[in-house]
């Protein structure tokens, strides 16, 4: 079930409906989470009973964290959770990758190996809820939080279906204190969570699916060399259909939370707006940054151990980061590069960070740009499907493509693509400092109106390939 079908209307009109029936705050919670296992059985049923399993297993794990004293059983128990969830995880993600290397490390040594790669079915939302229950355990074990007395609280949060298959990664801390009391919607909640939902759908079926995606794929599904034209629409229609993709879904998934009184956190703040790679990761997937500095990095030694060591574990983190996006080498690629990008600009700001020039404001709309540009490369290894792909269009984007035939996009894609990054770029520039909240409350009620109609129109009348969400197969 997805949130750009008819289905998932259906779906969360009845859960809305009944949950504010109930007049039991307890029935309402379990209400809520019967319809949170229903919307992930429709993914793949059988998976069910592994997102049970790793939901009880922790939950009794957490508990035995809580009453143990000494610090060697505390610490083999959180092994015990930390073997068990990235278990899982390595072993439905990582085996086809593993075996694959090993195949072909093994061949550049002449020798042939007859292993075959698993054909595993990637269980949907793998990554995002093994990182909630991971994130319940380590807070348990550092004595942030207590588990608390109730199963079907925890159970709400692990599986809560707005943020159960893509994010917003949410913490424990955030989320059950909101299930201590009861929760309804009010009337402004319900709009604006309304709203949030047609954005999110907007942004998907309109901007990303509709005009950006056909543009990106006809770049990156061709594996000849591509002109420089071609290679760089391919290249910034792909930046722009991965925000929208994925702002779109966490802009549904604030929004279908906000129609039952819940708050869950931004995972967005215009990040093409960025000045600086730090600030980047400040704006891009929020919940995934904060979580990999939270407990990995910090966990590494963060930057307390000096200069070196804070490199390693910058680079670190962002590999690890890479590879959490998917079970491929380019991802890794993707992740080390922004490792080496933040390596870098921590150096240039120890040089020039005392300055006044790089606060001028031509300096940095300047730093803005590039920033931008930047990002758009690591993008071409997060879309290509192999390095010679990557590296050709890489190649094609500096101009120096060898054997590149025509150009591949034609002037309508070329016209949809500049027209979309620069509205794009100018909208988070000017929204850089500010939220969507503050832009609702000024604008007149007619003006917001216009708006949401537009939006519904083009949702409607919006045609191409229906696609699953990009952060689906993560």
């Amino acid at each position: 079930m997805v949130f750009d079908s008819y289905t998932f209307i259906v779906f969360i009109l009845i859960v809305t409906v009944v949950h504010r029936l109930l007049s039991s705050w307890s029935a309402q919670k379990v209400w809520l989470l019967g319809a949170s296992y229903v919307f992930y059985a429709a993914w793949n049923p059988p998976f069910v009973l592994l997102l049970m399993f790793t939901t009880v297993f922790d939950w009794f794990i957490a508990r035995g964290l809580a009453r143990l004293e000494n610090p060697r059983h505390r610490r083999a128990l959180l092994i015990v959770s930390l073997v068990q969830s990235l278990g899982l995880l390595v072993f439905f993600k990582y085996s086809a990758l593993f075996v694959t290397t090993l195949t072909d490390v093994a061949a550049t040594a002449g020798i042939t190996l007859a292993f075959a790669a698993p054909d595993l079915v990637l269980p949907v939302g793998i990554s995002f809820y093994t990182f909630h229950t991971l994130s319940f355990t380590i807070d348990v074990y550092r004595r942030v939080i207590t588990p608390g007395r109730s199963f079907v609280d925890y159970a709400l949060y692990v599986t809560f279906f707005p943020s159960l298959v893509a994010g917003p990664i949410v913490r424990a801390a955030e989320f059950l204190p909101q299930l201590d009391e009861p929760r309804r919607a009010s009337a402004d909640q319900l709009a604006w969570g309304i709203t949030h939902v047609i954005m999110g759908l907007f942004a998907k079926v309109a901007l990303a699916d509709a005009l950006l995606a056909p543009i990106a794929d006809t770049v990156f599904n061709d594996n000849s060399p591509v002109d420089t034209v071609s290679a760089w629409m391919g290249t910034l229609a792909f930046a722009g259909q991965i925000f929208f993709d994925f702002a779109g879904y966490s802009a549904c998934a604030l929004g279908s939370a906000m129609m039952f009184g819940f708050t869950l956190s931004r995972n967005f703040r215009f990040p093409y707006a960025a000045i600086g790679f730090s600030d980047f990761w400040r704006r891009w997937h929020i919940s995934l940054s904060s979580w990999l500095r939270d407990y990995l990095y910090v966990s590494l030694g963060g930057n307390r151990r000096g200069r070196w060591r804070t490199d390693v574990n910058l680079m670190t983190t962002m590999v690890l980061g890479g590879l959490w996006h998917g079970a491929s080498w380019t991802f890794v690629a993707w992740g080390a590069l922004h490792g080496s990008y933040l390596i870098i600009e921590k150096q240039l700001v120890g040089l020039f960070g005392k300055h006044r020039w790089p606060y001028w404001p031509s300096v940095r709309l300047l730093l803005m740009l590039v920033t931008f540009v930047l990002v758009c490369i690591t993008w071409v290894f997060f879309r290509s499907t192999s390095f010679s792909q990557a590296f050709r269009i890489i190649t094609s984007l500096a101009g120096q493509a060898p054997g590149a035939g025509g150009q591949v996009v034609t002037l309508s894609m070329v016209v949809v693509t500049t027209t979309i990054t620069l509205l794009t770029l100018m909208g988070h520039g000017w929204l850089r400092d500010h939220s969507l909240e503050e832009v609702q409350r000024r604008a007149p009620a007619a003006v917001r109106a216009v708006v949401v109609a537009f939006m519904l129109v083009a949702i409607a009348t919006a045609s191409g390939e229906t696609r699953a969400f990009i952060y689906f197969q993560f």
